[in-house]
């Protein structure tokens, strides 16, 4: 067993080098998750509230900035080799940014086993719909211009921001499939234009966590550092690759969400 030391800034708490040492290689593959995909989250925030003594509302503060180092590292990557464009991703990040906050301010009113059944069904539809639609995000087809795109962009950010504040599981999967789906980009536009969103959700829930003092510190850092490289990995290999590979991760994804979320509805039910 690996001797248990407290890093700087984490209220006390004592982590043993082995649980570091997983909590960085699940910051590292969640980092790559959310950049080519989104759902990075489904990998980072369980292991976070597998540490002795951590609160869930701790391990959610520290699961969002060690979040917005890889969303941000990714979304810059994305911006230099995609070259997304910001009148879109303006007012959604914006939007979402909003609705992040409002949705952290309602999480403690709104009880989350109420959107749990309604997420599973909405991604049951999203999988069917994306699997047989094979041809679904391979080219960017736009269905609205101007002022009406803005105004559906900014929706989906609203929405979603929402969503991200309330529960936040897949918040970036969402943020894609609604892209591709609703206003017609290819997934790795649609990826890229999702990272700025989700960069905005991060910081929005980080303004409502920060001034309670539920984030630590220390260790959001030390994995934050980790998902940031795996970002970072992660979106070359999305550029490289292209709408394709971004497709095949979708769907497992999605799956994997599938499977979480109904583990959570069966367990509530017994």
């Amino acid at each position: 067993m690996l001797p248990a030391f407290a890093l700087p800034s984490t209220g006390g708490l004592e982590i043993d080098g082995l649980t570091l040492l997983l909590l960085v290689l699940a910051a590292l593959t969640a980092g790559w998750i959310d950049a080519v995909v989104g759902g990075g989250g489904l990998v980072q925030l369980p292991a976070l509230l597998l540490v002795p003594g951590i609160s869930p509302v701790q391990a959610l503060a520290t699961n969002k900035l060690a979040s917005i180092m890889g969303t941000s590292v990714s979304a810059v990557t994305y911006y230099r080799r995609v070259g997304p464009d910001l009148r879109t991703a303006g007012p959604m990040a914006l939007a979402a940014l909003v609705g992040a906050v409002g949705g952290a301010a309602l999480a403690s009113k709104i009880p989350a086993d109420l959107f749990t059944p309604i997420i599973l069904v909405v991604l049951v539809g999203v999988a069917t719909y994306t699997i047989v639609k094979p041809k679904l995000g391979h080219a960017t087809n736009l269905r609205w211009e101007g002022n009406g795109h803005r105004w559906a962009a900014a929706g989906i950010g609203l929405v979603i921001g929402t969503y991200d504040g309330l529960l936040g599981p897949g918040t970036g999967t969402f943020f894609v499939i609604s892209l591709v789906s609703i206003l017609g980009y290819a997934f790795l536009p649609a990826s890229a234009l999702a990272k700025i969103a989700n960069f905005a959700t991060n910081a929005g829930a980080l303004i409502f966590f920060v001034p309670y003092g539920a984030v630590l510190w220390g260790l959001g850092l030390v994995m934050g550092a980790a998902n940031l490289l795996g970002a970072y990995i992660g979106a070359r290999m999305a550029v490289a690759k292209g709408s394709g590979f971004v497709r095949v991760v979708f769907v497992v994804v999605v799956g994997a969400l599938i499977l979480k979320l109904g583990y959570d509805v069966v367990t509530d039910l017994v």
